[in-house]
């Protein structure tokens, strides 16, 4: 089974260092990351995507880890699985 999430962040000023630590506290059970975001004439976007691929057989740690995104403000977390 392959789990991925997407991770939207509405406010990456007030939320990036959040995202960024629990990511980071969960890092050992990531094996793919990829952030996406609006840029233009050199300025960023205010909002973001992030997409998750985690190593297979994680699954308690991989919900730890949504609903710890969850509980930020202008964080939604949507997860596909794929079998």
């Amino acid at each position: 089974m392959r789990i991925i999430l997407g991770i939207q962040i509405g406010n990456r000023e007030s939320e990036a260092t959040r995202v960024q630590e629990l990511l980071t506290k969960h890092g050992c059970i990531i094996k793919t990351r990829l952030g996406l975001h609006e840029a233009s004439s050199g300025q960023c976007s205010s909002n973001g995507l992030i997409l998750i691929e985690f190593l297979k057989g994680n699954e308690v740690e991989i919900k730890a880890l949504e609903a710890e995104l969850a509980k930020l403000e202008s964080v939604s977390v949507r997860q596909m699985v794929f079998e």
